[in-house]
């Protein structure tokens, strides 16, 4: 399992757009993604599971990722974060 966390920069948080993006980038790997924050958790391939989150900015996540592919996933997850939020 990889795991890292990540404090959101976006000034509108995760909403519509960047969750469906980050849906979008969770599925093009086999590995489990879940996001954590607080006390709550979301698959990150579910849509409405992520928004359920309500992440906004300043908010810290931690992303869990296990699988076969858990290292590659993990870099690019990690840096797609960074690009889009």
């Amino acid at each position: 399992m990889k795991q890292f966390e990540y404090v959101i920069q976006d000034e509108l948080g995760v909403h519509a757009r960047p969750a469906g993006l980050l849906v979008r980038k969770a599925k093009e790997f086999e590995s489990e993604t879940v996001i954590t924050k607080g006390d709550k958790s979301a698959n990150a391939k579910k849509l409405i599971a992520l928004m359920g989150l309500a992440i906004k900015q300043g908010d810290r996540i931690t992303v869990k990722i296990s699988g076969e592919d858990e290292d590659k996933a993990a870099a690019e997850m990690e840096q797609y974060l960074l690009e889009i939020l």
